[in-house]
C-alpha cells in the first residue's frame, strides 16, 4: 500500500509541476525579453539614429582619419609570371 501511495505522490508532483511550468512560462518569457530589451537600450541608447538626423542632409563628417604611416616592404621577393600549359 505504501508503494502505491509513493507512486501516486510522485505522479501528482510530476503533473503538478508540469501544469505550473505551463502557466509560468509566458510570464517568464515576458520578463526575460523585457530585461534583454532594457540591456539593449542601455548598451545602444534609445535611438541610435538620432545623431544622424540632427545633421543637415549632404554634410559629410569624418570621425577618424586613417594613419599615414603605412609603408610597404619592397624586399618581399621576386615576381614570377606563370603561364598555363596544356
Amino acid at each position: 500500500m505504501t508503494f502505491l501511495k509513493t507512486i501516486l505522490i510522485i505522479l501528482l508532483v510530476y503533473f503538478g509541476l508540469k501544469f505550473l511550468i505551463r502557466l509560468a512560462t509566458p510570464y517568464l518569457m515576458k520578463y526575460i525579453s523585457k530585461k534583454a530589451g532594457q540591456q539593449f537600450e542601455k548598451a545602444f541608447g534609445n535611438n541610435p539614429f538620432q545623431e544622424q538626423k540632427s545633421q543637415k542632409e549632404g554634410n559629410i563628417t569624418i570621425d577618424k582619419m586613417p594613419s599615414v604611416n603605412k609603408r610597404s616592404n619592397q624586399n618581399v621577393g621576386e615576381y614570377v609570371d606563370f603561364e598555363e600549359v596544356e
